[in-house]
């Protein structure tokens, strides 16, 4: 039996203060997540972490399966906007298996951030962080 996905809900003061500080001053590290929703089909922005590595682009979810996560999931595509450009991707789920380096390259870059750490050591396992290669694609009609 496969067990349930882990998620590490954002306290009051990540979800309200942490997502706007990130995209005011984060800039420099932070892209805002645009993907249509699983229910509604109505677009949601979350502000995200993009990890380059070798040519390559991920998003990774430190808390687990988030919204953004489930969403991304079912929709396979979206979109993501740093400064004044945006490209739109296709998302390709990696195995569990090859995460582990995508996992340490990440908290290399990001653990400097405490709420990064923290969930990282909250869910030590590879398996509890759904990683995406982001595959660049034409933007998608609205």
């Amino acid at each position: 039996m496969d067990r349930p996905e882990p998620y590490l809900p954002p306290n009051w003061m990540q979800a309200h203060v942490g997502n706007r500080m990130a995209l005011l001053f984060g800039r420099r590290f932070v892209s805002l997540l645009t993907v249509r929703g699983r229910r509604t089909g109505k677009p949601h922005q979350v502000p995200v972490a993009v990890l380059d590595l070798d040519g390559d682009r991920y998003l990774l979810a430190p808390r687990g399966s988030t919204h953004w996560v489930r969403n991304l999931r079912a929709a396979g595509a979206g979109e993501l906007r740093r400064g004044g450009s945006a490209h739109s991707f296709r998302a390709v789920e990696v195995p569990v298996e090859e995460r582990a380096p995508l996992i340490a390259a990440y908290r290399r870059r990001f653990d400097r951030f405490p709420s990064v750490a923290a969930t990282f050591e909250q869910l030590p396992d590879p398996a509890d962080h759904p990683t995406f290669r982001l595959q660049e694609s034409e933007p998608a009609e609205t």
